[in-house]
């Protein structure tokens, strides 16, 4: 059984900066788009970035490019976001999720997305 497990979220203030950590364990993780969503109070599940199988692909929602970077390390089955210049909407519960893709695919939708991390809360303040 695959599983996720996300690290690394908190309280921060407007500009600063914060990495999420994601530990895939129970499958082969190359063989897995990483993406990371995010749900706000009251809105639906977003993807705001993922990396493809090759490190090389990725993709970011518009809002964040230029801020958020999504990498990953095959060698320690995790895959990271590297948030900067944070704003107050970027508060969410953030999640991690894999999917299976092609080498050049990413999957953007949550449906193409099977296994999830549980979640970690990014707040941020004004």
């Amino acid at each position: 059984q695959v599983h996720l497990e996300e690290s690394g979220g908190g309280l921060v203030q407007a500009g600063d900066s914060l990495r999420l950590s994601c530990a895939i364990s129970g499958g082969t993780f190359y063989n897995y788009a990483m993406g990371w969503f995010r749900q706000g109070p009251g809105k639906e599940r977003e993807l705001v970035g993922a990396v493809g199988r090759r490190v090389d692909v990725t993709w970011y929602e518009d809002s964040v490019k230029g801020r958020f970077t999504v990498s990953r390390d095959d060698a320690k089955n995790t895959v990271y976001l590297q948030m900067t210049t944070l704003r107050p909407d970027d508060t969410a519960v953030y999640y991690c999720a894999a999917g299976r893709a092609g080498p050049w695919n990413i999957p953007r939708s949550v449906y193409e997305y099977t296994f999830w991390g549980q979640g970690t809360q990014v707040t941020v303040s004004s």
